[in-house]
């Protein structure tokens, strides 16, 4: 089985609720760089579906997603500065993740920078 193939089958595993086999396939994916992997590591840790709730463990895989330009996931760590959750409160570090978000033409990232 193929990395897409191994991906998709984590997807479809987090659907039905297997969050068990879900987190076995994609956290080798994260690990190797995959940002679509990273990013989804990081939602498990924010919704603690298949590990337990961590905001921190989810910055971390935010940004690694981020750092690779992922849209979703730089907005994602954007709220997270914003408003302390797994990361010290920091609204200029916000800012910048809900910017870089924004350039990507996410709109909640408009409509936050906007408010910031």
């Amino acid at each position: 089985m193929g990395v897409a193939g191994t991906f998709e089958d984590a997807i479809d595993a987090n659907a039905r609720g297997d969050y068990a086999k879900a987190l076995r396939l994609i956290r080798p994916l994260a690990n190797d760089g995959d940002a679509a992997a990273q990013f989804n590591l990081g939602l498990m840790y924010i919704t603690g579906h298949g590990v337990q709730q961590d905001d921190a463990a989810a910055a971390f895989w935010f940004r690694k997603a981020a750092d690779q330009g992922d849209a979703v996931a730089e907005f994602l760590l954007g709220n997270q500065y914003a408003n302390g959750k797994g990361v010290p409160q920091d609204y200029s570090e916000a800012m910048i993740w809900f910017q870089r978000a924004a350039e990507q033409g996410h709109p909640l990232a408009k409509l936050c920078l906007g408010v910031m």
